[in-house]
């Protein structure tokens, strides 16, 4: 076991509620690795990890505001209820990480992605920078509130009960993909192909919000199904 930080490689450290603020404030010749490392509720704030690997650690409840994470990789693992606010993300990946609860107000996300990743109740309000991907990815209750994905294949994504208000969805194609009660309130869906996604059964407030989308013969019927009215040939 590893657990002298001034080296690159941490292993099996118990760091559980530790202030690393000093100690990560300049980074080593080499990126660093923490594996399986206890990292819950412990201090990250404006730490240096650009490249830095984290492999089946646990950050739960971790703050992590201002960190520099470019180029990271999370891979396994938790960090339910952590802080990434305002952080350096840039070209980050998270791999079937329990993100659960956490908070990314602030965060530069570009070409940051997310795949398999557990996201419910997730902050994802307010984000900087543009082309961060979500794949198969759990993000039912998550509070994504203008959230930019033009263009992009959504695949295997859960948005049940999602706020997704104000969002800007243009030209995106869904795949075995879920909306169930989401809110999409002002949200843009011009030329967005939504019949891989599953609607639940919108209210007809709920359905004028889908002007510009595309839907298949099934969805429309659902749709009129639940306002009440019979197509009939």
């Amino acid at each position: 076991m590893s657990t002298d930080l001034s080296l690159p490689e941490t292993t099996d450290a118990d760091l559980s509620g530790a202030d690393l603020r000093d100690v990560l404030a300049d980074p080593p010749d080499r990126p660093r690795v923490f594996t399986r490392c206890d990292m819950t509720e412990a201090n990250l704030s404006d730490a240096d990890l650009v490249g830095a690997v984290f492999h089946d650690c646990r950050l739960d409840g971790a703050r992590l505001e201002r960190a520099l994470l470019e180029g990271a990789r999370f891979t396994g693992g938790s960090a339910a209820g952590a802080v990434f606010a305002h952080t350096e993300c840039t070209d980050a990946r998270f791999e079937r990480v329990d993100l659960a609860n956490t908070r990314w107000q602030g965060a530069l996300l570009t070409d940051t992605a997310f795949t398999g990743c557990r996201m419910t109740g997730a902050g994802l309000n307010s984000l900087r920078g543009i082309g961060y991907t979500f794949d198969h990815c759990n993000l039912m209750l998550a509070r994504c509130k203008g959230i930019t994905l033009r263009g992009q294949t959504l695949e295997g994504l859960r948005m049940d009960e999602a706020d997704l208000a104000s969002a800007d969805l243009r030209d995106t194609v869904w795949v075995d993909s879920r909306l169930r009660g989401a809110n999409l309130v002002n949200v843009r869906l011009g030329g967005a192909d939504l019949r891989g996604a599953d609607l639940g059964e919108p209210t007809l407030e709920q359905a004028g919000y889908l002007r510009g989308a595309s839907i298949g013969f099934a969805q429309a019927g659902t749709i009129l199904a639940a306002l009440g009215i019979t197509v009939m040939d």
